[in-house]
């Protein structure tokens, strides 16, 4: 078990400098030992039994990757599937069971919020602390010092102990301190997503000019639109263990089944239709509002991307279908089958009906079912969705609601270029000169 860290100065002193790798991670492990009661624990620090009393937790088994210098790579996995730890171990914070990690260059780190600040000092004082630490001196602080706070601004709440900010102060500041110290080598976690809009653009921006620098960055997010746009290659885990690395998209499309319950590796493709029960390879909300006297009734309702997956991500200007099952239990003279997104704040985006797209279904018999397929083009902008189902019609002359499913599911629009507002015109762009 080993864990090395190479200067770049001396390391630039060799003949050959070309795709350097910056960070190399060999057969890394790290494991936990899970205990039922904590007597148990006791027992065997003091040596008083021989036996076995724990079940061993693998957060890594076995990852290797090399990440070169200039790179942007993105780790994206599921919950559980160890993308934190394995930040943690590349920053020194976890040691590893098992393998070794080799980092060349200066790192600078903004993992969750609270490491590396001391939350009884200022935030004057954890900014020294943090460039301290890191190896800075004083004098190299101060001359960082009015970026650092321009960065961040937090206004007069820096002379305040870090234990009275919000977490947005606390991200500000922190993201402030790690990308104004020089560093080689930028290392950001899930903890971007606390900030507000207007601060993750100003972060985004920064992402470039390290690109463009020729800086490496490793970014650990949920945020696929992110990981789709900034990275050069995606590392995918799951439970523990590296299921691939490569592209972006090929990534995405593997995470994509994942959050299904899909094995990618042995599916491979899509089967170009969803499965007989759809909503066992689809994710609902268990949560759904449901209402309706339910002469005809939604059964069941899954989306499918553009290679006929169930999916609830689906890519920006590709296209994909929704389909709902509908049970009629009486008949009923012309249903209107519908669907609409929302925010998640609430707003309804968009949506349609076979009204509206003058698709009749003509009386259905009582006890007659029927499949009910929207297939468009994705003009979403990138974010999270709430996707409802309805069906309506007119009985006995007076509309009616039959039965409608509110926030059904989440679809999760992935994009790299957004426009302004809700959904993307598509234009065209001319200059002339």
């Amino acid at each position: 078990m080993r864990r090395d860290r190479i200067d770049t100065k001396d390391l630039k002193k060799g003949n050959n400098v070309e795709n350097k790798k910056v960070i190399q991670i060999e057969h890394l492990s790290k494991m936990y030992k899970l205990y039922d009661k904590p007597s148990d624990r006791l027992k065997e620090s003091l040596g008083l039994t021989r036996q076995k009393r724990y079940r061993e937790h693998y957060a890594l088994h076995d990852i290797n990757f090399d990440i070169e210098e200039g790179e942007c790579v993105g780790i994206i996995g599921t919950n559980g599937s160890g993308k934190s730890t394995i930040l943690k171990i590349i920053t020194g914070v976890l040691s590893p069971t098992e393998g070794t990690v080799t980092v060349n260059g200066r790192i600078s780190a903004l993992l969750e919020l609270g490491a590396g600040f001391n939350m009884e000092y200022s935030g004057l004082e954890n900014v020294y602390l943090n460039g301290t630490m890191i190896g800075f001196s004083k004098e190299e602080i101060d001359q960082r010092l009015d970026e650092i706070l321009a960065f961040a601004d937090i206004g007069d709440f820096i002379h305040q102990p870090v234990k009275m900010y919000s977490s947005g102060m606390f991200v500000r500041l922190a993201f402030a301190v790690a990308i104004n110290i020089d560093p080689e080598i930028l290392i950001v976690d899930e903890a971007l997503s606390v900030g507000d809009v207007f601060f993750q653009a100003k972060c985004y921006h920064k992402f470039e000019e390290f690109k463009k620098q020729g800086k490496t960055i490793l970014f650990v997010s949920h945020d696929l639109s992110s990981i789709a746009k900034y990275c050069d290659r995606v590392v995918l885990l799951n439970k523990g263990q590296m299921l691939d690395q490569g592209s972006p998209k090929a990534m995405v499309d593997m995470y994509k089944q994942l959050l299904v319950n899909q094995d990618p590796v042995k599916q491979g493709g899509g089967s170009g239709k969803a499965a007989e029960n759809w909503r066992e390879g689809f994710r609902v909300n268990p949560d759904t509002l449901e209402y309706g006297e339910k002469q005809a009734e939604i059964i069941d309702f899954v989306v499918l991307d553009s290679e006929g997956r169930q999916t609830n991500t689906i890519e920006k200007g590709t296209v994909f279908e929704i389909k709902m099952r509908v049970h009629f239990n009486e008949s009923i003279q012309q249903p209107i089958m519908a669907y609409t997104f929302k925010n998640i704040q609430g707003t309804e985006i968009t949506g349609t009906n076979t009204m509206y797209e003058e698709a009749v279904v003509e009386h259905p018999d009582e006890g007659r079912e029927c499949i009910v397929t929207f297939k468009q083009e994705m003009n979403l902008q990138g974010g999270e969705y709430l996707l409802s189902f309805g069906c309506t019609g007119y009985r006995q002359g007076d509309f009616s609601v039959f039965h409608r499913l509110y926030d059904a599911c989440n679809i999760t629009v992935v994009s790299t270029k957004n426009t302004v507002g809700f959904y993307d015109m598509n234009s065209e762009v001319t200059v002339e000169e």
